[in-house]
């Protein structure tokens, strides 16, 4: 639809299309698996079993702005003509009680002067009341001073004319500038990726704007929605966290002046901390990404609403750039909006990568700690403790002094280091007793 507008070039369509057919699995378990939110933004959830229907009537602006389109032009054609049928039935009445609908002899005397003018039968009432209400002209039809209940009825059939042209008005109007409707061409790209970057695993997607008119104050929330087990043993079947961006100043704001890839980093305290390679496809969760802003052109405040299921994760890809610059302006391919390359990268999950790292230099510290300062007797220490792997960095104390003596390298041990110097010392001691 968005090709055929001309907003979006053929080849974004045809990118989209290569990638689906690349994947004919992923299809597959993506049309079995339930989701909260579609790809398109809108709410997969279906509210059964109400009973307090009423409550719906207490608010009917908004319940008529949420209908379809078909009902709320069904609900606005038959308000009006509910209405001109209500009228017209009440000036019928009004003709028929002043006698104003009975047969006069055209060349006798004239009657009383009637109510309504040129009243003779229903169809006449109705088409009088929807002249009063619409004001197209009354023409020959006119309400005279003889009857003050049918200028009574002519105020009323006025004020009400105006409420309803209001609130249908009112409906139509808000319908077709939905802030949704500014959401159609905000685009989010069909598949997530996890990737390194910065030596992190990190979650990215991408966004991007087809318009030129900015969205103002634009923030991007991430929620992962998945079903947890309580230590009680209770069920949450829905249970929503949420995600923090990848944001230097923590504030979740982006500036949508071109597309951009949205990231988050996977370290220790997210909510994607164990995921590994092996175990997204068997996860049960879903990320929702929400993107508010403002409508510079209407000042309306917008949301935008896709999501991600483990099926459209791609572990170890990551996007293409499509921002070049030319003639010392940016241009955007959007053709290549959701490419995506491989790149190396583990299987393991972030926290399984950081509990290696730590036993690494855990061993490490360990065998540092190994050769600490042992008393040695007589106030002073000395160098000891458990040998280390020659491949482990060795401390500085760990290895052996060399003397150069006529052209050969002699070892001094450290212990003989030691107990000279303790002999110095002592020496030094006596010495100083003695004078």
């Amino acid at each position: 639809m968005l090709a055929r507008k001309g907003l979006l070039p053929d080849g974004f369509l045809l990118t989209r299309l290569a990638e689906d057919q690349n994947q004919p699995n992923r299809s597959r378990f993506r049309s079995q698996r339930a989701r909260f939110i579609t790809k398109t933004g809108s709410c997969n959830v279906a509210h059964k079993n109400i009973r307090e229907q009423g409550r719906f009537l207490q608010d009917v602006f908004t319940t008529m702005v949420d209908l379809k389109w078909q009902h709320s032009l069904l609900i606005f054609a038959s308000a009006f003509i509910c209405s001109w049928m209500l009228f017209a039935m009440i000036w019928w009445l009004l003709a028929f009680a002043h006698g104003d609908l009975e047969p006069r002899d055209p060349n006798g005397e004239p009657g009383p002067v009637p109510c309504v003018t040129a009243i003779h039968s229903f169809t006449s009432a109705f088409l009088f009341s929807i002249e009063v209400q619409v004001t197209i002209g009354f023409g020959g039809r006119m309400v005279t001073e003889e009857c003050p209940l049918a200028i009574t009825v002519l105020i009323v059939q006025n004020i009400l004319g105006l409420i309803v042209n209001a609130v249908m008005l009112g409906c139509v109007f808000m319908k077709t500038a939905q802030a949704n409707r500014r959401a159609e061409t905000l685009i989010f790209s069909r598949n997530a990726v996890i990737a390194p970057r910065n030596g992190r695993p990190t979650f990215m997607f991408r966004v991007g704007d087809l318009r030129k008119s900015m969205i103002i104050s634009a923030t991007i929330q991430l929620q992962v929605i998945r079903r947890t087990v309580t230590a009680e043993g209770e069920v949450v079947p829905v249970c929503q966290l949420d995600i923090q961006v990848e944001n230097p100043l923590r504030s979740n704001g982006i500036f949508l002046v071109s597309p951009l890839i949205i990231s988050h980093t996977m370290e220790r305290g997210s909510p994607l901390y164990e995921l590994s390679a092996q175990s997204l496809s068997s996860e049960d969760l879903e990320i929702i990404v929400i993107l508010e802003g403002v409508v510079e052109t209407t000042g309306i405040t917008m949301q935008a609403r896709t999501s991600y299921t483990p099926e459209e994760i791609l572990w170890g890809r990551r996007f293409v750039s499509i921002i070049t610059e030319e003639d010392g302006r940016y241009c955007v391919d959007y053709s290549k909006f959701g490419n995506t390359v491989p790149v190396r990268m583990s299987c393991l999950s972030a926290k399984e990568l950081d509990q290696t790292k730590g036993v690494q230099e855990g061993g490490s510290e360990v065998q540092l700690q190994g050769w600490g300062l042992v008393r040695a007797g007589r106030g002073g220490f000395r160098r000891g403790g458990r040998a280390c792997d020659s491949s482990a960095p060795q401390p500085w104390y760990a290895q052996s002094e060399t003397t150069e003596k006529e052209g050969q390298k002699k070892t001094v041990p450290l212990e003989v280091i030691g107990r000279h110097v303790e002999e110095d010392g002592l020496g030094d001691g006596l010495g100083d007793m003695s004078e």
